[in-house]
């Protein structure tokens, strides 16, 4: 073979092996390129079905932020917040009236605009915007008025107090306090006591009343102090 047949050969070789690796590269490269699309192509779908839940979960991971996940209808509410929340139920009674009777057929009602159970004593209850009625079958009506008092559901004994006003009959009595103790049918009026009627003004230091015969015990405040009597 002459030299120039050998270098041709040479040649054809060498542009053939230039070209299979070409070739080669190209396909290669495709296939891998290819692949990478497919991947890319398959975690997309993956991503598409993976649950809010869990894609949270999963970004949290990646961006070290504590997400907490909690399934809305599997949440149970707080028992100490229900219980804070709970409404607060008001002790203020609004429009009371008690009406007892006792063993001799004397009535007495006592009305009052609001009232609350007292602190200390869970019998007695503190009214507001007091009226008491006492009514007999023989004797006539005795009429309270006062700002507040305190009335003892178990004794049934009523404390009226502050600007205390009672009427019977043609009297009215004033006094800073006046006690009412229904079994005993006695009622006691003190602290600046005026008794007033058509004839008189009389100041004295205490009073005592009997509810059911309408008697009038008349006392002065001390020894030092006596009864006043004013005559109009």
């Amino acid at each position: 073979m002459s030299l120039k047949s050998l270098i041709q050969i040479i040649i054809i070789l060498t542009i053939i092996i230039i070209l299979g690796g070409v070739y080669f590269n190209y396909f290669a490269n495709n296939s891998e390129l290819s692949l990478e699309i497919d991947e890319k192509k398959i975690q997309k779908k993956i991503d598409n079905n993976i649950p809010k839940k869990q894609e949270t979960k999963k970004l949290s991971e990646k961006s070290n932020i504590n997400i907490e996940v909690t399934d809305s209808k599997n949440e149970k509410p707080n028992l100490k917040e229900k219980i804070n929340k709970k409404p607060e139920i008001s002790n203020i009674v609004k429009d009371i009236e008690y009406l007892t009777t006792d063993k001799n057929g004397n009535k007495y009602k006592i009305l009052a605009t609001s009232g609350r159970t007292n602190s200390e004593d869970k019998n007695i209850l503190d009214l507001d915007n007091v009226r008491g009625i006492i009514t007999s079958n023989e004797r006539s009506t005795i009429y309270i008025v006062s700002d507040f008092a305190e009335y003892n559901s178990f004794n049934l004994n009523s404390n009226f107090y502050q600007n205390v006003v009672i009427n019977y009959e043609d009297k009215k009595i004033t006094s800073d306090y006046f006690d009412v103790d229904m079994k005993t049918n006695i009622a006691i009026a003190y602290n600046n006591v005026v008794v007033t009627d058509p004839h008189s003004i009389m100041k004295a230091g205490k009073i005592i009343l009997n509810t059911e015969t309408k008697k009038i015990n008349i006392n002065p405040e001390n020894e030092e102090k006596k009864v006043t009597l004013k005559i109009n």
